[in-house]
Protein backbone atom coordinates (compact mmCIF):
# COMPACT_ATOMS: atom_id res chain seq x y z
CA UNK A 1 0.00 0.00 0.00
CA UNK A 2 1.48 3.43 -0.94
CA UNK A 3 2.56 5.59 1.97
CA UNK A 4 4.05 9.06 2.27
CA UNK A 5 7.51 7.49 2.45
CA UNK A 6 6.90 5.61 -0.81
CA UNK A 7 3.94 7.16 -2.65
CA UNK A 8 2.60 5.73 -5.88
CA UNK A 9 3.38 7.39 -9.20
CA UNK A 10 -0.09 8.90 -9.21
CA UNK A 11 0.35 10.36 -5.72
CA UNK A 12 3.76 11.76 -6.66
CA UNK A 13 2.21 13.36 -9.74
CA UNK A 14 -0.50 14.96 -7.61
CA UNK A 15 2.10 16.32 -5.19
CA UNK A 16 4.20 17.69 -8.05
CA UNK A 17 1.15 19.29 -9.62
CA UNK A 18 0.09 20.91 -6.36
CA UNK A 19 3.59 22.30 -5.74
CA UNK A 20 3.76 23.55 -9.34
CA UNK A 21 0.51 25.49 -8.94
CA UNK A 22 1.58 26.89 -5.55
CA UNK A 23 4.92 27.96 -7.03
CA UNK A 24 3.11 29.92 -9.74
CA UNK A 25 0.90 31.79 -7.27
CA UNK A 26 3.45 34.58 -6.51
CA UNK A 27 3.75 35.28 -10.25
CA UNK A 28 -0.02 35.26 -10.74
CA UNK A 29 -0.41 37.57 -7.75
CA UNK A 30 2.19 39.95 -9.15
CA UNK A 31 0.49 40.03 -12.57
CA UNK A 32 -2.91 40.66 -10.97
CA UNK A 33 -1.47 43.48 -8.85
CA UNK A 34 0.07 45.03 -11.97
CA UNK A 35 -3.20 44.80 -13.91
CA UNK A 36 -5.26 46.45 -11.20
CA UNK A 37 -2.57 48.81 -9.94
CA UNK A 38 -4.20 51.83 -11.56
CA UNK A 39 -7.36 51.11 -9.58
CA UNK A 40 -6.17 50.56 -6.03
CA UNK A 41 -2.39 51.11 -5.96
CA UNK A 42 -1.60 47.52 -4.92
CA UNK A 43 2.05 47.85 -5.95
CA UNK A 44 2.62 50.79 -3.63
CA UNK A 45 4.21 54.17 -4.25
CA UNK A 46 7.13 52.61 -6.14
CA UNK A 47 5.85 49.75 -8.35
CA UNK A 48 9.30 49.04 -9.81
CA UNK A 49 10.85 48.55 -6.38
CA UNK A 50 7.93 46.32 -5.36
CA UNK A 51 8.39 44.06 -8.40
CA UNK A 52 12.18 43.88 -7.98
CA UNK A 53 11.87 43.08 -4.28
CA UNK A 54 9.10 40.53 -4.80
CA UNK A 55 10.83 38.59 -7.58
CA UNK A 56 14.15 38.72 -5.72
CA UNK A 57 12.58 37.41 -2.51
CA UNK A 58 10.92 34.51 -4.32
CA UNK A 59 14.17 33.64 -6.05
CA UNK A 60 15.77 33.23 -2.64
CA UNK A 61 12.79 31.28 -1.28
CA UNK A 62 12.98 28.75 -4.09
CA UNK A 63 16.78 28.58 -3.95
CA UNK A 64 16.56 27.64 -0.27
CA UNK A 65 13.74 25.16 -0.94
CA UNK A 66 15.84 23.52 -3.66
CA UNK A 67 18.75 23.11 -1.25
CA UNK A 68 16.39 21.76 1.43
CA UNK A 69 15.41 18.74 -0.67
CA UNK A 70 18.53 16.67 0.08
CA UNK A 71 18.48 17.19 3.89
CA UNK A 72 14.77 16.37 4.02
CA UNK A 73 15.29 13.29 1.87
CA UNK A 74 18.04 12.04 4.19
CA UNK A 75 16.22 12.77 7.45
CA UNK A 76 12.77 11.60 6.41
CA UNK A 77 14.08 8.77 4.20
CA UNK A 78 11.80 9.87 1.38
CA UNK A 79 13.80 9.28 -1.83
CA UNK A 80 10.91 10.50 -3.99
CA UNK A 81 11.62 14.08 -2.82
CA UNK A 82 14.45 14.17 -5.36
CA UNK A 83 11.77 14.27 -8.07
CA UNK A 84 10.80 17.72 -6.80
CA UNK A 85 14.30 19.21 -6.82
CA UNK A 86 14.49 19.88 -10.56
CA UNK A 87 11.13 21.67 -10.59
CA UNK A 88 12.07 23.81 -7.59
CA UNK A 89 15.40 24.65 -9.21
CA UNK A 90 13.65 25.72 -12.42
CA UNK A 91 11.31 27.94 -10.44
CA UNK A 92 14.40 29.50 -8.85
CA UNK A 93 15.61 30.30 -12.37
CA UNK A 94 12.15 31.53 -13.41
CA UNK A 95 11.92 34.10 -10.61
CA UNK A 96 15.59 35.05 -11.03
CA UNK A 97 14.84 35.72 -14.72
CA UNK A 98 11.87 37.91 -13.80
CA UNK A 99 14.09 39.75 -11.31
CA UNK A 100 16.72 40.41 -13.99
CA UNK A 101 14.10 41.29 -16.59
CA UNK A 102 12.70 43.93 -14.25
CA UNK A 103 16.14 45.54 -14.07
CA UNK A 104 16.81 45.33 -17.82
CA UNK A 105 13.37 46.25 -19.12
CA UNK A 106 11.33 48.23 -16.60
CA UNK A 107 14.26 49.90 -14.85
CA UNK A 108 16.49 50.72 -17.86
CA UNK A 109 14.40 49.94 -20.98
CA UNK A 110 17.29 47.91 -22.50
CA UNK A 111 19.64 50.91 -22.33
CA UNK A 112 23.03 49.15 -22.14
CA UNK A 113 25.12 52.26 -21.32
CA UNK A 114 22.75 53.15 -18.48
CA UNK A 115 22.86 49.57 -17.17
CA UNK A 116 26.66 49.53 -17.31
CA UNK A 117 26.83 52.81 -15.42
CA UNK A 118 24.40 51.48 -12.79
CA UNK A 119 26.42 48.28 -12.35
CA UNK A 120 29.60 50.29 -11.77
CA UNK A 121 27.79 52.56 -9.35
CA UNK A 122 26.12 49.73 -7.44
CA UNK A 123 28.40 46.65 -7.33
CA UNK A 124 25.72 44.48 -5.70
CA UNK A 125 24.07 44.38 -9.14
CA UNK A 126 27.23 42.80 -10.59
CA UNK A 127 27.11 40.18 -7.82
CA UNK A 128 23.50 39.36 -8.63
CA UNK A 129 24.26 39.20 -12.36
CA UNK A 130 27.14 36.80 -11.67
CA UNK A 131 24.80 34.54 -9.68
CA UNK A 132 22.30 34.55 -12.55
CA UNK A 133 24.95 33.72 -15.17
CA UNK A 134 26.06 30.75 -13.05
CA UNK A 135 22.45 29.67 -12.65
CA UNK A 136 21.82 29.74 -16.41
CA UNK A 137 23.81 26.58 -17.33
CA UNK A 138 22.12 24.69 -14.49
CA UNK A 139 18.70 25.52 -15.91
CA UNK A 140 19.79 24.64 -19.46
CA UNK A 141 21.12 21.23 -18.36
CA UNK A 142 18.28 20.28 -16.01
CA UNK A 143 16.63 17.72 -18.31
CA UNK A 144 17.28 13.97 -18.25
CA UNK A 145 18.51 14.22 -21.84
CA UNK A 146 21.26 16.62 -20.74
CA UNK A 147 22.18 14.36 -17.83
CA UNK A 148 22.72 11.52 -20.32
CA UNK A 149 24.59 13.76 -22.75
CA UNK A 150 26.97 15.16 -20.14
CA UNK A 151 27.32 11.97 -18.13
CA UNK A 152 26.41 11.63 -14.48
CA UNK A 153 29.73 12.77 -12.99
CA UNK A 154 30.20 15.81 -15.21
CA UNK A 155 26.56 16.79 -14.67
CA UNK A 156 26.99 16.56 -10.89
CA UNK A 157 30.18 18.63 -10.98
CA UNK A 158 28.45 21.31 -13.04
CA UNK A 159 25.45 21.45 -10.71
CA UNK A 160 27.70 21.95 -7.69
CA UNK A 161 27.77 25.56 -8.89
CA UNK A 162 24.66 25.90 -6.75
CA UNK A 163 27.00 26.04 -3.75
CA UNK A 164 28.57 29.16 -5.24
CA UNK A 165 25.29 30.67 -6.45
CA UNK A 166 23.72 30.49 -2.97
CA UNK A 167 26.35 32.64 -1.18
CA UNK A 168 26.47 35.07 -4.14
CA UNK A 169 22.69 35.52 -3.97
CA UNK A 170 22.87 36.19 -0.23
CA UNK A 171 25.73 38.67 -0.73
CA UNK A 172 23.72 40.43 -3.44
CA UNK A 173 20.73 40.72 -1.10
CA UNK A 174 22.85 41.78 1.90
CA UNK A 175 24.71 44.46 -0.04
CA UNK A 176 21.47 45.80 -1.50
CA UNK A 177 19.90 46.10 1.94
CA UNK A 178 23.04 47.66 3.42
CA UNK A 179 22.16 51.01 1.89
CA UNK A 180 18.85 50.94 3.76
CA UNK A 181 20.41 49.60 6.99
CA UNK A 182 17.91 46.74 6.95
CA UNK A 183 19.69 43.47 7.73
CA UNK A 184 16.88 41.38 9.22
CA UNK A 185 15.94 39.49 6.05
CA UNK A 186 19.50 39.08 4.69
CA UNK A 187 20.59 37.75 8.08
CA UNK A 188 17.77 35.19 8.13
CA UNK A 189 18.46 34.04 4.57
CA UNK A 190 22.19 33.97 5.31
CA UNK A 191 21.72 31.73 8.36
CA UNK A 192 19.50 29.33 6.41
CA UNK A 193 21.98 29.20 3.53
CA UNK A 194 24.93 28.69 5.89
CA UNK A 195 23.13 25.82 7.65
CA UNK A 196 22.26 24.10 4.36
CA UNK A 197 25.84 24.38 3.08
CA UNK A 198 27.41 23.34 6.39
CA UNK A 199 25.24 20.23 6.44
CA UNK A 200 26.63 19.26 3.04
CA UNK A 201 30.17 19.93 4.20
CA UNK A 202 29.57 17.74 7.26
CA UNK A 203 28.22 14.87 5.13
CA UNK A 204 31.13 15.22 2.72
CA UNK A 205 33.66 14.99 5.56
CA UNK A 206 31.86 11.93 6.93
CA UNK A 207 32.02 10.32 3.51
CA UNK A 208 35.76 11.06 3.24
CA UNK A 209 36.42 9.43 6.63
CA UNK A 210 34.58 6.27 5.74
Amino acid sequence: MPTLSSPSSRQTGVIRGAIFLCALLPFVRLVMFALIDTLNDRLGANPLEFIERNTGDWTLYFLCLTLCVTPLRRWLKWPWLLKLRRMLGLFTFFYASLHLLTFIWFDHFFDLPAMSKDILKRPFIAIGLSAFLLLLPLALTSSQAMVRRLGGQRWQRLHRLIYVIGPLAILHFWWMKAGKHDFSQPLLFGLIMALLLLLRLFWWRQKQRT
